[in-house]
């Protein structure tokens, strides 16, 4: 039986997102061998006929020390389990993953996921990032992007595997997200939702800043929501915000497709992104969406059919897109996440997806 390891951050990010792919291994006979630093999806992932194996991963930040000590245990981990091929997801797991997986010669296919802060910030730090990755990824078997964008910033740095190749992200399970009719809600309230962690890179200034500015134009007729967490900086500035009534954190929901179902129109405001799973399946379910117009974000929208694409970092571009959809009707806003469910269907299908990596795999 060959055996696949594969190498992430977040058991929700790959059970929610990769799963197929997984299911996919299982089928054609592999066994399929997870490293995982939480325990959010173990249970399900385990229940399918994987085996999981805890790995800590400090998710943020570069700690040396603790930085070293996943690289030994990547190494210990690899040399135990002796997999026929590692698959490794987001920079921690790539990087030190795929060094490890190059000094032990075993093949291995790693997917970028999104570039991060460092790439834009430039400085010393982007130098040893970029050495890093140069170094982990030399004999990669296969690198996957999920937008273009991306995969030529790792070519204009010099940062090659033995293969590249782009997917449409990690696709969208269109019968998981199936398509609801629009709400059309009787109270006259318009909904938008923001999912995600609340944080600077996410948009979560501008998002706050339109939040505040469209309640102030249209009182109790617009609800402006998020799903998720926020980063500690964010405490104060989310609960003043709801104390005064502009805004309402819902907290992290293991289903968010109820949700999106309820909601008008989904809100990205982020600044960087490798493919947006939560816009895909927004406009999977058939909800308009208003979002950074950035790669990443724009390959998922048809512009100004399916949703609003705005600036990236500017709250006010933000707050002119989400008043501009104010101004649309129930039937304009229901074409809208219409033509949403056409594009994803036609263009983000995550059986594609999975048949990429197969062919890759085999």
């Amino acid at each position: 039986m060959p055996k696949a390891l594969i190498l992430g951050n977040s058991s929700s990010g790959l059970y929610d997102f990769r799963n197929e792919l997984l299911l996919k291994l299982l089928e054609e006979g592999y066994d399929v061998v997870i490293s995982l630093p939480d325990e959010m999806k173990t249970a399900q992932l385990t229940e399918e006929g994987c085996r999981v194996i805890h790995t800590d991963i400090n998710r943020r930040g570069v700690n040396p020390i603790q930085d070293m000590a996943l690289v030994r245990a990547y190494k210990k981990l690899i040399k135990e389990e002796r997999p026929d091929i590692v698959l490794t997801y987001t920079i921690k797991p790539t990087i030190y993953g795929g060094y490890v997986c190059k000094k032990l010669k075993v093949p291995y296919i790693c997917t970028i996921t999104g570039l991060g802060s460092t790439f834009e910030r430039g400085g010393v730090l982007l130098k040893l990032i970029v050495t890093m990755y140069k170094t982990a990824l030399k004999k990669c078997k296969c690198l996957v992007f999920q937008n273009d964008a991306n995969r030529a910033i790792f070519e204009q740095h010099g940062i090659k595997a033995r293969k590249h190749i782009t997917v449409s992200g990690s696709g969208v399970n269109l019968e998981k997200h199936r398509f609801e009719e629009y709400p059309g809600h009787k109270d006259d309230i318009t909904r938008f939702l923001y999912i995600g962690r609340l944080m600077k890179e996410k948009g979560t200034d501008e998002y706050l800043y339109a939040a505040k500015k469209l309640h102030a134009k249209y009182g109790d007729k617009v609800s402006i929501c998020a799903i998720g967490y926020f980063d500690d900086d964010y405490e104060a500035q989310v609960k003043e915000a709801e104390k005064l009534g502009y805004f309402k954190m819902i907290p992290y929901q293991k289903d968010i497709h109820p949700y999106i179902r309820e909601a008008d129109a989904i809100v990205h405001p982020s600044y960087h992104e490798g493919m947006s799973n939560v816009l895909m399946e927004a406009a999977a379910t058939g909800r308009p969406v208003i979002a950074s117009d950035i790669s990443g974000c724009k390959e998922t929208v048809n512009r100004d059919v399916s949703g609003i694409l705005f600036r990236s970092r500017d709250k006010e571009a933000l707050f002119a897109a989400m008043d501009r959809f104010m101004g649309l009707s129930v039937e304009e806003r229901q074409a809208m996440g219409a033509a949403g469910r056409k594009w994803v269907e036609e263009h983000f299908d995550r059986k594609k997806v999975v048949e990429a990596y197969m062919r890759e795999i085999s």
